[in-house]
């Protein structure tokens, strides 16, 4: 099966194959293409020929065009599913929810087109503006650039696509050549609204032809999901543009001796090891009030035996493989290090090709990988503590800070962790893992800068002008 790449409207061939491979069993899915150099040049003039058109869209077509590609999603769900979990080896069960997710987005940002910001101000709080009175409205910032990951395919790039649309901006959306499918789908349905040929394209491309996406100029934001290392470089190399970045974390859960104990299991499982841990907000640090300790740690291993590892195809799969074979190395390798150097493998970590089997490690130190850096793999560490100021610091610590989950029925430990923890998102009696999408989402330090989630990058989308008149 080949499927076309989408340049400004149009269905393309290109002369350079991507062959996408099923990280299950290494079949291949399906032959794309990679965009070139002219593709994203026509793809680029096409976006800018139709700015004017996109600015005076009024909010009931945007609306409307959100709603039908919603409603295009909606009425493929089994199909996008299934696209997803061969591409990018992600369990049925957590695939449909992202299709979900994805149709929630759109529906979101078709209600946000309706109410776009805009302010009325007195200006005659000085002398000097005695007699006038300002407008505020908000204009596109122009050409969007894209660039999502492979984790979550479908709805991080929507977390960029349905944004621009409402706010009036065409985009151009570079998706990970190991997951480009279920994007390149949804160009189908896409390309059938009312929306101006040229407003989306989605092309995979090489790294070559993909940093002219973060270098030039004609693009007026370029809002990037994946590694830090890769996303402050982009930064660097962005120019004037705006730059919105999802960095990732290691992100940190307390459980407090109040908490429901079973419940924040359960949780704690299910954000630890979903998708295989290769999740941004994925449970990778669990902290353990010391008196509840020895239950928590108990059930919970229980529970992660329990889960049922098989073809991501399937139903009934809790957990299948990563992404490819280079990283279920490196997640192997980082839990032998931890191992070498004192800590204690209660359970899992065996590596068989991509798959890894759940890892739960005891007696970490800070400075362990499986600790200080972002492991996007099924590992998850379990360490007791004694004071709650204490425990906050702990999960402050190091470079990471994208949101944090705290298990507690105490008012006053909600408070403490709400305005001591140094992340973008406090879950309170749920993981980090934990997001719909309309909230604030994005972190700090490493983590980031700016944030998703539809209104708050509708915003970013938006630039500020001012008319200012006498009354």
């Amino acid at each position: 099966m080949q499927t076309k790449i989408y340049v400004a409207g149009n269905y393309v061939k290109t002369g350079n194959i991507l062959n996408v491979y099923n990280p299950f069993d290494q079949s291949i899915v399906a032959q794309t293409f990679y965009g070139s150099h002219e593709n994203l040049e026509e793809a680029v003039s096409k976006a800018i020929s139709v700015q004017e058109v996109l600015k005076e869209l009024p909010s009931w077509k945007k609306y409307n065009i959100l709603s039908d590609i919603a409603a295009g999603i909606s009425s493929k769900k089994d199909h996008f599913t299934e696209i997803l979990c061969r591409e990018s080896g992600k369990p049925w069960k957590y695939a449909a929810g992202e299709v979900n997710r994805a149709i929630q987005t759109f529906i979101v940002a078709a209600e946000e087109s309706k109410r776009l910001p805009k302010e009325y101000i007195d200006i005659d709080w000085t002398e000097a503006g005695k007699g006038k009175e300002g407008f505020v409205r908000y204009f596109p910032v122009g050409l969007v650039a894209g660039i999502s990951p492979f984790n979550f395919p479908l709805n991080l790039a929507v977390h960029k696509i349905a944004p621009a649309i409402a706010a009036g901006c065409p985009i151009i959306l570079k998706p990970s050549s190991n997951t480009p499918l279920s994007t390149l789908e949804l160009a189908k349905i896409i390309g059938k609204t009312e929306l101006p040929q040229g407003a989306v394209s989605i092309i995979p491309m090489d790294r070559i032809t993909g940093n002219l996406l973060v270098t030039d100029d004609r693009f007026k934001l370029l809002t990037f999901t994946g590694s830090p290392e890769v996303g402050w470089k982009m930064k660097n190399d962005a120019g004037k543009k705006k730059v919105i970045l999802e960095l990732g974390g290691n992100a940190g859960v307390i459980v407090s001796v109040s908490a429901n104990i079973d419940h924040a299991v359960q949780r704690c499982v299910t954000g630890g090891f979903a998708y295989s841990g290769q999740v941004c907000i994925h449970t990778q640090r669990i902290y353990v009030e010391e008196s509840v300790f020895t239950e928590f740690t108990g059930k919970f291993v229980e529970k992660v035996k329990a889960l049922k590892y098989g073809d991501p195809i399937d139903p009934q799969t809790d957990i299948s493989v990563m992404i490819d074979e280079q990283n279920a190395i490196r997640v192997q390798e980082w839990i032998g290090e931890a191992v070498e150097n004192g800590a204690e493998l209660i359970y899992g970590g065996k590596r068989n090709g991509t798959y890894i089997k759940p890892a739960i490690l005891t007696r970490t130190k800070p400075e362990m990988k499986v600790c200080a850096m972002e492991v996007f793999g099924p590992v998850v560490t379990l360490e007791k503590f004694k004071s709650f100021p204490d425990v906050v610091s702990a999960v402050n610590q190091g470079r990471y800070g994208l949101q944090a989950g705290v298990f507690t029925d105490s008012i006053n430990e909600m408070n403490y962790a709400f305005n001591h923890l140094d992340v973008g998102g406090v879950i309170i009696n749920d993981v980090p893992t934990f997001r719909v999408d309309h909230m604030p989402y994005g972190g700090v330090k490493d983590s980031g800068l700016g944030r998703e989630g539809v209104k708050y990058a509708i915003r970013d989308m938006l630039e500020a002008r001012i008319l200012v008149k006498n009354k």
